[in-house]
């Protein structure tokens, strides 16, 4: 790859993302970036002159970019009510397509950008930064090593006060629909389970500087016959989980718990235990594991698309896979809505 000429990129959104995007990008030399797209131009300004990317063109539209740019690569860091359509624009003029959480804003907008990129037949993906770091790479190991015996359940806790300010402070379904994708596609990549039903209670909590629902619970059905629960507020102050959760792993064997970070605890019955009220079990060191070198989750992600689009590869956060993650979204939404059980449906 160290010959390959880099892969012409435009980016379509200069927002407050794209800082953590851009330092990605400039850490990459098979990435040019070659055009810059946002309706508010000041914005693109800025970022092309912060991180250095002189030769990128600035457009007011993604068509117009695309048109006189012809890059590779787009990458989608617009609001995710234009991720659908931005996509399927970028894949007609023959871009593959890596693009911010969620892949669309409503199951039938991911269908239909999805087909597209089938019909097209070009990489499709979403940034699912948490796929890449050590933590849940260090998890999964763990359960897949089958020191735990079968996996029966998840429980997931996310708690965080988080005072944003701008579009979120407004958002329907804002913890849901902004940030539970990253915990629900974390369930499904470390358990190897797809959710099969839903119920979901969603609420906003006395002293929420939310205008909606900032709170919910939902309980799971998964394959394999694996529950799996969350529990999450972005109104809730003080003994905040980390952003990747508090975890904790049944199996038949025994359990685990994971801190969301680098901490994972795990125990195991004893052999031969006997006719017991309660087990004696035995430590899992965690150290034992092989652990993957720490890297910064975008770098990875953006570095495997990459690396896909030149070899043919499916990328691990391909649109295909994270449809099923987006599924138990808004499966869980409707639950909310309708107070009832909901079977899910890619």
């Amino acid at each position: 790859m160290g010959n390959a000429k880099p892969m012409r990129v435009v980016v379509a959104g200069c927002g407050g993302i794209s800082n953590v995007w851009f330092k990605s990008i400039n850490s990459q030399p098979e990435i040019e970036v070659v055009g810059l797209v946002d309706f508010m131009a000041a914005a693109a300004e800025k970022q092309r002159d912060v991180y250095g990317l002189a030769g990128a063109h600035i457009y007011g539209s993604l068509d117009a970019a695309l048109r006189a740019c012809a890059p590779d690569i787009v990458f989608d860091l617009t609001v995710p009510d234009a991720h659908a359509d931005n996509v399927i624009i970028a894949l007609e003029h023959g871009c593959h397509v890596l693009t911010e959480k969620p892949m669309a804003h409503t199951m039938p907008d991911a269908r239909r950008a999805l087909a597209a990129a089938r019909l097209a037949g070009l990489q499709y993906a979403v940034m699912q930064n948490r796929r890449y770091s050590s933590g849940i790479r260090r998890m999964r190991a763990l359960l897949n090593s089958g020191v735990l015996g079968t996996l029966t359940t998840v429980h997931v806790d996310f708690f965080i006060g988080a005072h944003f300010g701008g579009f979120r402070d407004h958002m329907v379904h804002v913890l849901l629909l902004d940030m539970a994708i990253h915990t629900f596609d974390a369930i499904r990549f470390v358990s190897g389970a797809d959710a099969t039903g839903v119920y979901c209670k969603e609420w906003n909590p006395q002293g929420s500087w939310y205008d909606r629902d900032a709170s919910a619970v939902a309980i799971f059905e998964m394959t394999h016959g694996i529950v799996s629960t969350y529990r999450g507020s972005w109104s809730s102050e003080g003994k905040s989980t980390s952003w990747e959760s508090q975890w904790r792993f049944i199996g038949t064997n025994g359990s685990a718990v994971w801190d969301g970070n680098d901490v994972i605890d795990a125990e195991t019955i004893r052999p031969d235990p006997g006719p017991v009220f309660r087990h004696a079990y035995d430590v899992v060191i965690p150290s034992a594991l092989a652990v993957l070198p720490a890297d910064h989750a975008h770098d990875s992600c953006i570095r495997d698309f990459i690396a896909c689009v030149q070899q043919g590869r499916c990328p691990l956060t391909s649109a295909s896979d994270n449809i099923k993650s987006l599924a138990m979204v808004f499966a869980a939404i409707e639950s909310a809505d309708s107070g009832g059980h909901v079977t899910l449906v890619e």
